[in-house]
């Protein structure tokens, strides 16, 4: 169950997209969801196989401020319980009753949120995007008593799940220490690295490449560091290099320097991909892992990476990836690729993401833990 339209394109619907994939490899799935953001779902959620898509329509009247004024008063944090939908939570207690019913698996904290009384009933997964006590402080002005409440509700949700899939070990481990008691898994993010072309060859242009959500703030802090303390290093040595940046969140460049070039939302990044020497994922905060670092790897595309932006991905610096966290060491691995090339760092990097970060591995490992 989730609280969004089925959808791709952010980190958080590539991560659901890549799980219910995953699952509908071993069985039937029922995706239940609410109405949000998007006003269909996307086609290729119609077209996985075994997978019934089920719409709750959510009320806008007093029952729905009932169940906020409800979740507010256990503890649920504001921008969660805005989310909570009392139709919602009866769609998924009607599915959950199937006498051949599996997991019920929420995704992420509204999901977890609206499930919380069925829950006590049955066992519900929580499938956590982020460990969101363990960064949200970093993203805004939230008072301790704001944060202080985050923690008592996502400790609470790992006490009554059944199981909590973690995106990394160190949100595993930010979760134990918040909640010893707690069962859970790791399920990293995937992307479907069977239906992705591998570039043929370094780009002839020394472009580097950010793909990002840049309305979210890591990524556009990140966007700061490259321009104003990376790319300064990189044209004194490189005057031709450019950096291209695609994603939903600018509203025009972010520079005046026309080397920057700006491509908002790309339905096909394969080209954009394609016509890049290197990836760049200069991330300095946030939580989980990036998908787009791992769908730049799987492009076979060589990626310069923070150790922040990494940390829940099993890679090594110099074979999988080159890793820096300061802008000169960040500046000369760009220029080194921008120079060389580095056609083996992108093959190893395609390798580990279909050996680990594929749906195939993942659907290895969910057949693993339902047993």
């Amino acid at each position: 169950m989730t609280s969004h339209t089925p959808a791709l394109g952010s980190g958080r619907s590539m991560r659901s997209y890549g799980i219910v994939r995953a699952l509908a490899e071993q069985r039937g799935v029922d995706l239940l969801y609410t109405r949000f953001e998007t006003p269909e779902p996307d086609p290729a959620y119609r077209a996985i196989a075994g997978l019934e898509l089920h719409e709750s329509r959510s009320s806008r009247g007093p029952r729905r401020a009932g169940a906020y004024a409800r979740a507010r008063a256990a503890g649920v944090p504001d921008w969660i319980a805005r989310g909570v939908s009392p139709e919602l939570a009866a769609a998924a207690a009607r599915l959950a009753a199937a006498t051949d019913r599996g997991r019920v698996i929420a995704d992420g904290p509204v999901a977890a949120a609206t499930l919380a009384r069925l829950a006590r009933r049955r066992g519900v997964i929580y499938n956590a995007h982020n460990l969101e006590s363990g960064f949200r402080h970093e993203l805004s002005a939230e008072d301790a008593r704001g944060a202080e409440r985050l923690r008592r509700f996502e400790r609470a949700v790992l006490e009554r799940s059944s199981e909590s899939w973690m995106v990394s070990e160190a949100d595993i481990a930010g979760a134990r220490e918040l909640c010893p008691q707690a069962r859970m898994r790791y399920v990293p993010n995937v992307v479907d690295a069977a239906a992705i072309e591998p570039v043929a060859a370094p780009a002839a242009e020394p472009r580097i490449l950010f793909v990002a959500s840049f309305a979210y703030e890591p990524n556009r802090a990140g966007l700061r560091f490259l321009l104003e303390e990376v790319m300064p290093l990189v044209w004194a040595e490189l005057p031709v290099a450019e950096l291209v940046l695609a994603g939903r969140g600018l509203d025009g460049s972010p520079s005046p320097d026309p080397r920057v070039r700006t491509l908002g939302f790309v339905e096909d990044l394969g080209p954009v991909y394609a016509g890049a020497r290197c990836a760049a994922v200069p991330l300095l905060q946030g939580g989980g892992t990036p998908l787009k670092l791992i769908e730049a790897l799987a492009h076979g595309l060589p990626v310069i990476a923070t150790t922040a932006a990494v940390k829940g991905l099993d890679v090594h610096d110099g074979e999988d990836c080159l890793l820096a966290d300061e802008a000169e060491p960040f500046a000369a691995a760009l220029l080194r690729v921008l120079h060389d090339g580095a056609a083996e760092l992108g093959r190893s990097g395609r390798r580990l993401v279909l050996e680990r970060y594929s749906i195939e591995a993942l659907a290895r490992l969910l057949v693993d833990a339902a047993q």
